[in-house]
């Protein structure tokens, strides 16, 4: 994919979530149940735990770690939309284990930096475009990753379920032969009307994406969504 497209579906995005950041917001209170299968493969036996969120939103992955394990939390919440991380520092602020930093950054163009013990990565590998970038952000996530520490991230399967396809919008036709097999645009049926781009991974990137790390899965998994399988996660392990 070029690199003009990849900041024309970049934009779109961009666009999607300052149209549409206060219902956003509204519609993701609460943690994805397949959060919880993530608990068990935190080392929470030191001082603290280093947390990057990648893409976090309003914050609730912070909120969800803080109300669920007893270890204090430096937390890195990083994301391209103000409001949103208006809101996460709101939600985060009052939270007595949580130590927290927020940086307004595109990973689209621009990667995080420094050592944690544990990388996340929720509800955003869906809205980067082209597969090598996909690639990269999950080989520099990995590096962001301390020995002993987890990266873990989920894809969205929404061409899986048929509310979601209802939903897809016809490319443009600038951009229709431009895009990538699996790429698409969907409507957004809340408040304002907006479009989002969203990429399909299937099974085979998926598994290309964990090779590209260099890390080790301990575990794969289906949960989230009224069917329990919206979302597929995968924990990935730093040799100590």
């Amino acid at each position: 994919m070029d690199e003009a497209t990849i900041r024309r579906l970049n934009d779109i995005n961009r666009e999607f979530y300052r149209i549409t950041a206060a219902d956003f917001d509204q519609t993701r209170q609460r943690a994805w149940p397949g959060w919880e299968c993530l608990l068990p493969y935190l080392d929470v036996s030191s001082q603290a735990l280093s947390v990057l969120d990648v893409g976090c939103g309003n914050g609730r992955f912070g909120v969800f770690l803080a109300e669920n394990i007893g270890a204090k939390i430096h937390y890195h919440g990083i994301d391209n939309n103000a409001a949103l991380l208006s809101r996460a520092q709101h939600s985060l602020a009052a939270l007595p284990n949580v130590f927290a930093t927020f940086e307004e950054r595109d990973i689209i163009t621009d990667t995080p930096t420094g050592q944690y013990d544990l990388a996340a990565l929720f509800g955003v590998l869906h809205h980067v475009p082209d597969f090598e970038r996909r690639k990269t952000l999950l080989q520099t996530l990995a590096e962001r990753v301390r020995p002993g520490g987890v990266l873990a991230f989920a894809c969205w399967r929404f061409y899986e379920e048929p509310r979601w396809r209802e939903r897809m919008t016809p490319w443009p036709d600038d951009l229709a032969d431009k895009v990538e097999a699996g790429d698409y645009l969907l409507d957004w049926r809340r408040g304002e009307t907006a479009l989002r781009y969203c990429h399909y991974v299937d099974d085979a990137e998926h598994a290309a994406l964990i090779a590209a790390t260099g890390l080790n899965e301990v575990a794969s998994y289906r949960a989230d969504g009224t069917g329990g399988a919206s979302n597929f996660y995968s924990i990935l392990s730093a040799n100590p």
